[in-house]
């Protein structure tokens, strides 16, 4: 069969990061647009004289020696003499990301910054954007499948072999620039829309991660107030099915219709301007949804996520609803195995610790040693099976006491360990809700008034440590302990 394509286009070099981003911009919409135009074009009837196919826009730049650069930088270091490639989709939601991953690069190694097409086929699906429909029904009617005539996803052009670090490029290169491919974010992008309900140019930076409901309650209260009151930095409120409220002080008002049905792990956002607000996402309970999730919003590059939720105490000092700030995991979720294997240290972020720490003192009013008294640093265990309880209590506390282990959740090891994968920021901070082991179980009258009196506090506790975090510059927040032997030049 026939193969139609748009016409070749040339690869051009750029010294000015701006221009570079709009080449590539219109390398994609011209591309993705001659498929989608075909699709229409079929839908009413019209079948192609031959296979569809464009190209994803390819980003390469090129070092020349082993010329030293800032040794405390954390990412824009090509580390050895080659040529460096990744493929781009989504231009205009990594705009600044892509704009300045440039200007570091060029600033760091001079030359330029190369754009062309790829050799890598953009599939049907991720020509449309999520939330497009095409007439299905007339598609279908047609005696010839979609396979026949577009490309679609190739599962080998998804995998996470550079972000693991196990791919082994060929000799010379050339080298990935970035951790991710072209169809492995498209990939998540789609996935994020359907898991929780929110577009993905709607996440913020800075991302809080729940495992209970009440959590979700109380900051979309805030959020809804924050609005209401017209703060001086957040511009707007996100819920699922994208319905936006904004801030009075720019003129208030609601757009969209709020989703009909929750949708898997709800995204709710409080944004600011260049993405630095907080996305909180409700995960539920376990670390398959945990590591489904952050595997999505890792593509979006993000410069933190913490964990804010409850665990069970493992020490009898403890006190129902004291907190839990992670120094350590031990990792017996089973979920990241193959791609962190359990032999690999999950060490603690000074930056994110310190932002805790110092949001857990602002928050109570109370400093030093007096935080001791609500608050114990340690090793979180992360289990896979909600009712451990119930196996042979001798062999689980034996482990746990080995691993000086002080608390227990289904969660937190995964989050981080993923945070480690992504190179992301990641942190911990849990709340005492229940003491298994000493036969502090939560009543249900107890509950409500554990719930009443906590979730606020942990929450505003959350949030004020993101806006610690992200007071700092990126290149002090995206810490060098995440950064392989041969690291890719992309943040």
């Amino acid at each position: 069969m026939d193969i139609i394509s748009p016409p070749p286009a040339p690869q051009k070099a750029f010294t000015n990061p701006e221009h570079a981003w709009a080449y590539l911009a219109e390398l994609y919409h011209r591309n993705t647009e001659f498929i989608r135009q075909h699709l229409i074009g079929l839908s009413r009837g019209i079948v192609p004289k031959g296979r569809v196919r464009a190209f994803y826009p390819e980003v390469q730049v090129t070092s020349r020696s082993y010329g030293k650069t800032d040794s405390t930088l954390a990412y824009g270091y090509l580390h050895t003499p080659g040529i460096y490639r990744t493929t781009v989709t989504a231009p205009e939601l990594f705009k600044s990301y892509l704009i300045q991953q440039f200007s570091v690069i060029l600033r760091n190694h001079g030359g330029t910054i190369d754009i062309g097409e790829s050799a890598t086929r953009i599939p049907l699906h991720f020509a449309l954007a999520p939330d497009e429909r095409i007439d299905g029904e007339a598609i279908n009617a047609l005696p010839i499948p979609l396979r026949d005539l577009f490309d679609v996803p190739d599962l080998q052009d998804t995998d996470d072999e550079i972000a693991n670090g196990t791919f082994v490029p060929p000799p010379g290169g050339p080298y990935p620039l970035a951790h991710f491919t072209a169809p492995r974010v498209d990939y998540s992008l789609y996935r994020l829309s359907h898991y929780t309900g929110t577009d993905a140019d709607h996440f913020q930076n800075f991302v809080i991660f729940t495992n209970y409901g009440f959590y979700v309650d109380e900051f979309c209260r805030l959020s809804k107030q924050y609005m209401a009151e017209g703060h001086p930095d957040y511009e707007a409120f996100v819920e699922p099915g994208n319905h936006v409220t904004r801030n009075v002080r720019l003129g208030g008002g609601t757009e969209g219709v709020a989703a009909r049905r929750a949708p898997q792990m709800p995204a709710y956002h409080l944004k600011m301007s260049g993405s630095r607000g907080i996305t909180f996402v409700n995960i539920g309970v376990g670390p398959s949804n945990a590591k489904t999730i952050t595997d999505h919003i890792a593509v979006l590059r993000p410069h933190a996520w913490i964990m804010l939720g409850h665990c069970a105490g493992l020490r009898n000092s403890q006190e129902l609803g004291d907190y839990v700030l992670a120094h350590a995991y031990l990792r017996e979720d089973h979920v990241l195995d193959a791609d962190v294997p359990v032999t690999v240290p999950i060490p603690a972020l000074a930056e994110v610790q310190v932002a805790l720490e110092q949001a857990v003192a602002e928050i109570t009013h109370m400093e030093g040693i007096e935080t001791k008294r609500i608050m114990r640093t340690g090793t979180v265990a992360t289990f896979d099976n909600r009712n451990w309880e119930l196996r042979d209590q001798a062999e689980i506390t034996k482990q746990l006491s080995q691993s000086r282990a002080v608390a227990l959740d289904m969660e937190s090891a995964t989050i981080a360990a993923n945070g480690f994968r992504f190179r992301v920021p990641y942190g911990t901070l849990l709340c005492v809700s229940d003491k298994p082991l000493h036969g502090e179980l939560k009543l249900p009258g107890m509950a409500s008034d554990f719930y009443r009196t906590q979730v606020n506090r942990h929450l505003l506790i959350g949030m004020r440590a993101m806006e610690i975090l992200r007071s700092q510059p990126p290149e002090k927040l995206h810490s060098r302990k995440l950064r392989s032997f041969a690291e890719t030049a992309f943040q």
